[in-house]
């Protein structure tokens, strides 16, 4: 009898794509640890699932968040990202018109300069992580400006992430991670519990005040409510961003030529985004709960089983995506599940599409190459997400293959 894949096994998380290779082709849907969850490995069935919300519940994805053993409420738990409709759409509703195209554009016009002092501050050090010295600053940077945010916090905000995508419903080993994550929630309570009374007393134009002006069916959202709109907002502005950025440099380090042609032709770099969501997503996976017995695939799963929808197998899948484990940046193909798909498409999907292609541009404008300078990568410890924790880089200007100039206009 096969031995069950762990999904949170460091063999896995260093080298994931090799292992769904295998499991595709075992079966669309297999079983796998931890806990015996059923995935979901071929993009037919992962786009039945995302799909058939009243068969494959987002509650499945809740249990992440909120364990039988985590002993305190979790305020991130009941955000409308593990809501099921009708209650999911009249909450999403509250948010929607922070992301339309106008307001994206407003908050283009802004990012621009901010993405050039962070490109410019890179050059002067060379050596840098990428991840905290780019990738994180950017999403970073424009929550704080949705939200209105104390922008000295940044690095709280990154770390506060971390632990909620790193909750994976499996019990910590030892006291010491039970009491992180308990302190890492009761920080975040405190702080945006600041963050409305200050917006109760003197409202501002930003999300936060909305939420306070926000009424469902004549009545003001609850103070949980509201907790756990600020815990979403702040988890998937980043997380997801961030992860991307990353990975975009990651495809740089593998493909050196490509951030040269992205530089000749920037009106590729919308395409080049795309497959890297394609083939290294942000959101590697996402969890449903069967609601009832349910035949996927020919496997029959049973009420209350877990199902863990791989985006990052779909996305290889052979039949959609033939020589998947190659990065090629004019590949055609269907929808990407990278944002997910059906109710739960993400909302921010064009805000991390355009914080990504702005912070490129100016990237690929002003640099070479990308140099990684480790020869291992720790990646976060997630069922969910994938990025790494840090990404040591050394940072090469055109031409003479130097840095850059100091403060580069």
């Amino acid at each position: 009898m096969d031995t069950r894949l762990d999904l949170l096994s460091r063999e896995y998380l260093e080298s994931p794509h090799a292992h769904l290779a295998e499991l595709r082709r075992r079966g669309p849907v297999v079983q796998v640890d931890p806990g015996g969850m059923w995935l979901v490995t071929r993009y037919d069935e992962a786009q039945q699932v995302l799909k058939s919300a009243s068969l494959f519940s987002s509650q499945g994805l809740r249990l992440t968040a909120q364990p039988p053993w985590l002993q305190r409420v979790n305020p991130f738990a009941d955000s409308l990202l593990f809501l099921d409709p009708p209650q999911h759409g009249r909450l999403r509703a509250l948010i929607s018109r922070a992301f339309t195209p106008a307001a994206l554009a407003q908050l283009e016009a802004r990012l621009r300069g901010v993405v050039r002092r962070h490109v410019a501050d890179m050059m002067d050090k060379k050596h840098v992580d990428f991840v905290d010295a780019f990738a994180m600053p950017i999403p970073a940077t424009v929550m704080g400006w949705l939200l209105g945010l104390d922008a000295s916090l940044q690095q709280h905000f990154m770390r506060w992430t971390h632990v909620l995508v790193t909750m994976n419903g499996v019990q910590p080993e030892g006291a010491v991670e039970m009491e992180r994550q308990h302190r890492t929630l009761d920080e975040m309570e405190r702080y945006f519990q600041g963050v409305l009374d200050e917006r109760r007393s003197a409202p501002r134009d930003d999300m936060v005040s909305d939420l306070l002006r926000a009424r469902m069916d004549g009545v003001a959202l609850t103070h949980h409510e509201l907790m756990s709109f600020l815990f979403l907002l702040l988890v998937a502005g980043l997380e997801t961003t961030v992860n991307l950025l990353s990975q975009c440099a990651r495809v740089f380090f593998q493909h050196p030529e490509l951030l040269l042609r992205l530089r000749k032709d920037p009106t590729l770099i919308p395409r080049f985004v795309e497959e890297t969501l394609r083939y290294e997503p942000s959101v590697m996976s996402t969890l449903r709960l069967c609601t009832q017995d349910v035949t996927l695939a020919g496997v029959e799963l049973p009420q209350g089983a877990l199902v863990l929808v791989s985006l990052a197998s779909a996305a290889r899948d052979e039949k959609y995506f033939p020589d998947g484990d190659r990065f090629i940046l004019e590949r055609e193909g269907p929808p990407r599940l990278s944002f997910g798909h059906g109710a739960h498409y993400c909302l921010g999907a064009m805000l991390s599409r355009m914080e990504a292609r702005v912070a490129l541009e100016e990237l690929v404008s002003r640099v070479e190459r990308l140099e990684l300078r480790t020869e291992h990568i720790d990646w976060t410890t997630s069922l969910i997400v994938r990025g790494p924790v840090t990404l040591p880089v050394e940072v090469f200007a055109p031409a003479t293959g130097q840095p850059l100039p100091a403060r580069l206009a």
